[in-house]
Order: C-alpha cells, then structure tokens, then sequence
C-alpha cells in the first residue's frame, strides 16, 4: 500500500521524501504553527492522501477554505514550481469525494444529536453549569429512564425541569436535593442556548456513523467536512460536539487492534478550545479516548497554534508530527518554541529551536512513525501541495456538492416523535379533562346526600311531618333539631351523632327558619 507523501526533507545533511505510513495512520497526530503559516494547507494534504487510500476523513472547516478540497484545483507557475522541487511525477489536479455537514443545517446536511445520546457530562459543559447544577442535571436524566421518558430535543429537556420543579420535595427526597435556583439558572442556561439556535442540533434523525464511514464506488474515502465558520464563534458548543462525536466513535466501533490503514481518521482543528477551561475528570475521559480509540481503527490529528495547547498526557499519544513555524515574539512564545523542539527526536544536524523561527510558509519540522512504530529524526520538509483548491469555493459550487450526496434525503427533513414533552402535555391536558368531571361527580354525590337528608326519603319525610304536627310552640327548632340528629347520625355515624347533631341543627335551623318565616 503505497504512502502518503508529505513532503520533502530539505535539511542540509539530508534530502528525499518523507511520509506518512497507512499502518501507523491511527497513531494519532498533530499539526501546529502560527497563523498563515500553512497549517490548512498540510491538513488538506494529509485529507487528500487517506481518502485516494479508501480512508473517510471528518475534519471542522473553521475558516471556510478547507471546502476547496470538494473542487480540482488550478495549475499556475508557482504551484508548478514546487512540484517541479519535489519531483512528484503523477501529480494531477483532482477533486476530493466530499459530503458537506452544519449543526444549522445552512452550509451542509444538518448534523444532530438526541439529548440522551449527548448525556448529562457534555451537556453540562455546554450550558456552562457548576457542579451542583450538573447535579441536578444528572437527576433529571435519572428521572427520565426510570419513568420511561425519551430525551430528544430540548424541548424535552424544559418540560422535565418543569416536571422536576413541580414535583421538587419529592424527587428531592428520592433521588437528592434540587434547589429551585438551580433549576432557575439550568433553564436561563438553555434560553441562551436556544437563542444560539442549538436547538437545531438536538432532535432526529441523528446522526449515524456508518455515514461518515463512506468509501465512493472506486473505493476512495469521502472526505466530511464540518461548517465550522459560525460555530467556531460558540467555542464550548463546537469543541463539546466534536468530542461527543470521538466519545460515540469510540464507545460504537468494535475493537480491530492495528490494521493495515485506519477506518477513520478525525481531525480535530483548533485543539485548544478542547481543553480550555476543562474540569479534571473531562480531561481524564479524553486521555482516555485518545489513548484506547486507536485500537478501534480511529486516528485522531489535533490542529493547533501551539504544540503545549495539548496536554502533556495527551500529546505523548501524538506520533505523528508537523510543526510549522513560530514567532517567538513574546514569553509565551518563547516557552512554545522550546516545548515545540523538546518533542521531537533530536536531529544531529539541525538546531530545532533556531529553525522553528526561520520557517518560510509551506515548510514545517515534521517526523513521523517508521518502520516498528519508531519517530524519525526531525527533518525540516517542503509540504507537499494539494491536488484540490486551496481556498473557498462559491455557495453555487457547495449547492452542487450537496445536491448530489448520498445521505441528503436522510438528513434534511427532520423528525419530530412522541418523546418526553408530548407525553407530559399530554398527562397535562388529560388531568384537566377529568378535573371537572371528578368535581361534577363529588358535588353530586354531596347534593344527593343532603336532599335524602332533608326530604329524599320517606322515612325521614315522614319523621319531619310526625314533628310538625305534634309541635306547636316551636315548630321550626324542634323539626331542626330533630332532622338535625337525623343528619348527624346518617353522616357520622352514631358515635358522631352529639356533634354531627349540632352541625345539622346549625344547618337545619336556617332552612327551616326562611320556610315558617323566622329569622
């Protein structure tokens, strides 16, 4: 299976070309440089290279130029110079198979996501939420298995923190204290989200990996490339979703050990938005899933200005490297460029340090794994041009693109199922439908009583008319009394008949009263 080239090794001691071998493809990467300094171009290499060998590739386009590897590109003098120094012989312009993706669904196919398949974790991070809200968060998902409720949109994810706020002292005591200001804040976080229009991006169809796992039918891997222009304005949501994407890739694809290329490589482009601000047991999940992905068939290459943006326990998984040059204008430089030259094998004839400085643009330090999964010596390399165009294409060109992918008619009409909001709604509208009836039948039950009280039955009929006649003096308080004992009796029972007996005379005595014409 033949390399990918990257470029070539210009260093003084040394020439000739330098690749990347597909067995060592899921060993994972990283592309560092200042900006301008040709990081992009390099990506759109390496993307070129894994897809002629049958490899997809998912990389973000956060500046809106990595579109042009969908379009063949255009010779010119320059271009044809470099090739010319590199001696590559079957160089064509050529485009790349490519599937355009948007958590909007304006740029590219709509990518979306449930909220269950999210979790609570990433989630969290989204919403910016501390720990007891993430609490309260993670309660709310407890709540929604136990009760059969499916987690979808965020819609169900207001009507379950309503259900919550409802049912407080309860769950509280069930499954933990939730505070209405916790509550309060998760709601005014989820407001800002749907004012972002991430509401776009949680519902169905979801996203199914098997359709970033494309080969074209000449056996080419399809480059999917996620808009990433807006996205990149809303830096938690767009580095939580790419590491959403790497934790289902890992936790879905089947353990195959090292095969003899990758089956996805995942390119991770402004790498530090990952790790900025990231709680402890965040960083800890992903060591994790860069550290064990690999057996899974994945390679994952993080792009960034510095190589120190990666944390030290994730950089030391990075085999492949390519750094392009840095300015070391200020301290923070400064400690770049020495932690930049500390990472790569020493080359006895380069000063790694003094050349990272002198980088022209189009030229990197790069060493890759050989033969045994050894790093290279570092070599200063003249990356290779791609075959596509290096630049943006027109919104024309992008609508012909995704006119004719193969996964639109799955992805651009949306699906709203029964899931969490509706079913409570619907418990909502039904206890409110019965309400009245229950209150009907309790008022009647009560109106019946009390007319068999007074007059429905004969025996006490009979009894109110034995007392009238024989009471002269008092007609109204002795027929009071006496049909007042009667009620006490019949509604308390005889236990109850002293004092139900004064209810009813109490009751009696005003009815009776406006009927002989007392006051």
């Amino acid at each position: 299976m033949d390399p990918i080239l990257v470029g070539k090794a210009i260093t003084t001691e040394t020439s000739g070309s330098v690749y990347l071998l597909p067995k060592y493809g899921n060993r994972h990467g990283l592309v560092a440089g200042a900006t301008g300094t040709g990081k992009t171009v390099t990506l759109m290499t390496l993307a070129e290279g894994f897809s002629r060998l049958g490899v997809p590739v998912f990389l973000a386009d956060v500046k809106g130029d990595v579109a042009g590897l969908a379009m063949p590109g255009t010779s010119n003098e320059k271009l044809q110079a470099r090739i010319e120094q590199m001696g590559i012989a079957d160089y064509r312009n050529e485009a790349a198979p490519v599937v355009f993706w948007d958590l909007w669904g304006k740029a590219g196919h709509p990518v979306r996501t449930t909220v269950s398949e999210m979790g609570p974790t990433l989630l969290s991070r989204i919403l910016e939420l501390n720990d007891t809200q993430s609490g309260v968060l993670d309660i709310l998902f407890k709540l929604a298995d136990d009760r059969g409720l499916l987690l979808l949109d965020l819609a169900d994810l207001r009507a379950l923190l309503n259900l919550i706020a409802e049912e407080r002292k309860d769950i509280s005591t069930s499954y933990g204290l939730v505070s209405t200001q916790s509550i309060g804040a998760i709601q005014r976080s989820l407001l800002r989200l749907e004012q972002e229009g991430a509401e776009l991006f949680f519902g169905e169809p979801a996203l199914e990996l098997a359709d970033l796992m494309r080969t074209t039918y000449d056996g080419r891997g399809v480059v999917n490339i996620l808009a990433a222009d807006q996205l990149i304005l809303k830096p938690r949501l767009y580095s939580s979703f790419l590491l959403w994407l790497l934790s289902e890739l890992f936790e879905n694809l089947p353990e195959v050990g090292d095969l003899e290329k990758p089956k996805l490589v995942f390119v991770f482009d402004e790498a530090h938005l990952l790790f900025d601000d990231a709680p402890a047991a965040l960083q800890q999940r992903i060591e994790q899933v860069v550290r064990l992905i690999r057996s899974k068939g994945v390679g994952v290459y993080f792009c960034s200005q510095f190589p120190d943006d990666v944390p030290a326990n994730v950089l030391g998984q990075l085999g492949n490297r390519v750094q392009h040059a840095l300015r070391a204008y200020t301290p923070r430089d400064q400690k770049a460029v020495k932690t930049a030259a500390e990472t790569f094998v020493a080359n006895p004839g380069l000063d790694v340090a003094k050349t990272i400085g002198q980088l022209g643009v189009g030229e990197a330090l790069v060493s890759m794994l050989l033969d045994k999964g050894v790093p290279m010596p570092v070599e200063k390399t003249l990356i290779a041009p791609p075959r596509c165009r290096m630049g943006a294409i027109t919104d024309a060109e992008r609508q012909q693109v995704r006119a004719g992918s193969p996964v639109g008619g799955k992805y651009d009409t949306a699906i709203n199922r029964e899931s969490a909001s509706e079913l409570l709604a619907a418990r909502v509208q039904q206890a409110s439908q019965d309400a009245p009836a229950a209150s009907e039948a309790e008022e009647g039950g009560f109106g019946q009583k009390m007319s068999e009280f007074l007059f429905g039955t004969k025996r006490r009929q009979g009894m109110v008319q034995s007392v009238a006649k024989r009471t002269t003096g008092n007609v109204g308080g002795s027929i009071g009394r006496s049909v007042g004992s009667a009620i006490g009796e019949s509604v308390m029972g005889k236990t109850g008949k002293k004092y139900g007996g004064q209810i009813g005379n109490q009751i009696v005595r005003g009815i009776l009263g406006g009927i002989f014409g007392r006051r």
